[in-house]
């Protein structure tokens, strides 16, 4: 009804009770925090679709698969398996805008562990991508060096670890430089398991690092993440189209080309290539 009196309006009653005009708070959905603007969410799957494996696990997958041969089962995943699921799962966020457990609870309560499941692998893959990380910090410091670390084997003689066997450095150095620096300076692999060596401080200072820019990354959320999305989204594609015309220049690199999109039969056929 309306006051004459000054014109306000008051409410009877029954409209006073009435739970639509009582509860001004906005629901559940509402009150997450969202993307700065649709740039953000945008580069954000970009940088889920394209990251370091993209680098270096790709290109050596189809080396040793068979180069084209690769190519096939992979587009056929690609198609039937991977391209339905990022869209399954983009749906599901939108509709639900909750977390994995909570998407999945919503869906149905017995699909909870369906979400606990997404969790724990997304803990797994970043502890495991972490150390790539480390990796990749490792080699960037390292760069400043002239000269580069992994040009020379600077007069090392003597035995090495490489993938549990002990070899002679001379025969690594002959064979590839940059490596004995993986496996002599980056990795240090011990003889097993049961003998770890000592801790590498490089490396360790490097995990540390890599955590840390991890944690800044996330500590908001998306507010900061979508922030970080702006080069995290956009290096790795920077990266490889400096390392595509890199290696377009290299000597053989027609033959390399060749062989990624000419599919071996044989190779295609063989049981190993058709589970990957």
């Amino acid at each position: 009804m309306m006051d004459l009196r000054d014109g306000t309006e008051l409410l009877t009653v029954s409209e006073a009770s009435s739970p639509e005009t009582t509860d001004s708070s906005p629901p559940e959905a509402e009150q997450r925090v969202t993307w700065d603007n649709k740039a953000q969410y945008l580069l954000s799957l970009i940088g889920f679709a394209v990251g370091v494996g993209n680098v270096w696990r790709f290109p050596y997958l189809c080396q040793v698969h068979g180069g084209g041969a690769f190519l096939i089962p992979y587009f056929i995943m690609l198609f039937l398996e991977g391209l339905p699921l990022v869209y399954l799962e983009l749906s599901l966020g939108h509709r639900f805008r909750s977390g994995t457990v909570g998407t999945w609870r919503q869906v149905s309560p017995a699909l909870t562990g369906i979400g606990i499941a997404m969790n724990c692998t997304s803990y797994i893959v970043g502890c495991y991508y972490i150390i790539v990380m480390v990796w990749s910090l490792f080699y960037l410091f390292n760069s400043f060096h002239d000269p580069l670390p992994w040009m020379t084997c600077n007069g090392v003689t003597g035995t090495t670890m490489m993938n549990g066997t002990e070899v002679k450095v001379s025969d690594i150095c002959n064979s590839s430089t940059s490596k004995f620096f993986w496996y002599n300076t980056a990795v240090q692999a011990s003889s097993d398991i049961e003998h770890p060596g000592k801790m590498i401080w490089q490396l360790a200072l490097c995990l540390i690092l890599a955590w840390v820019i991890l944690f800044v990354c996330l500590v908001k959320g998306i507010k900061s993440s979508g922030k970080a999305v702006y080069v995290t989204a956009v290096f790795p594609y920077v990266s490889l189209i400096i390392l595509f015309f890199r290696g377009v220049t290299l000597q053989g690199a027609g033959k390399g080309i060749a062989f990624l999109f000419t599919p071996d039969v044989k190779t295609f056929v063989c049981i190993v290539v058709a589970c990957v």
